[in-house]
């Protein structure tokens, strides 16, 4: 029995997904969450197989959120259904330890392929993103800015598109705030950018932030 984990801010899709899921035979939902406190609380418990992650809840994000889960159980596989389209979010979140990365208008029965397929320890990606990520191989340049960020980076940079302080990052991810300003500064200069204006400007336009 596979022992699945969803991580969703919307009641209603996780009852959707926990219905659809109770029709195979072979799935079990042993736990909900509804955003990223409880979700690391349930990785803490130690007791499911898979987690399917939303990326698009409100205060902790979840790419903070799948960072949070890889520190704490590096070979938990943890499955994006993201609203966002996959040529956003995909490739870097593979790259951050996601094992794989389904947009939500997707076919259900893929979601049950891709859980099946993670669970076994592999990387379930759309043939959509095995070209991105086969393109970023041999084409560093031509990457989108934002998949150049790294890990900590990509982070400080949604937190300041949304508005968030340097203050209150700090306090939130537990750094100083002189390393929070270290951060905000590499990421202005990969992405080409004089201001926090300009990075939220750039996560709307390329549909990070809503």
């Amino acid at each position: 029995m596979i022992r699945i984990a969803i991580v969703d801010d919307h009641a209603m899709v996780r009852a959707g997904l926990r219905q659809f899921f109770s029709d195979q035979v072979d799935f079990s939902v042993v736990a909900e969450a509804a955003n990223g406190r409880e979700a690391l609380d349930i990785v803490r418990q130690g007791d499911v197989d898979v987690i399917v992650l939303d990326i698009g809840m409100p205060e902790q994000g979840g790419v903070d959120v799948l960072a949070g889960i890889k520190a704490r159980a590096p070979e938990l596989p943890v499955l994006i259904l993201s609203g966002f389209a996959e040529e956003h979010y995909a490739t870097a979140l593979l790259r951050q330890g996601a094992s794989g990365y389904l947009n939500k208008d997707c076919d259900p029965e893929e979601i049950v392929k891709a859980i099946r397929t993670v669970v076994r320890g592999r990387k379930y990606i759309t043939a959509g993103v095995a070209e991105r990520l086969a393109e970023g191989l041999g084409a560093g340049r031509d990457q989108p800015l934002h998949e150049q960020l790294s890990e900590r980076e990509l982070q400080v940079f949604l937190r300041l598109a949304k508005g968030e302080t340097v203050g209150h990052m700090a306090e939130s991810m537990s750094l100083s705030v002189k390393t929070v300003s270290t951060y905000r500064t590499r990421v202005m200069e990969k992405m080409l950018l004089a201001s926090n204006s300009d990075l939220t400007y750039y996560a709307l336009k390329n549909g990070l932030i809503q």
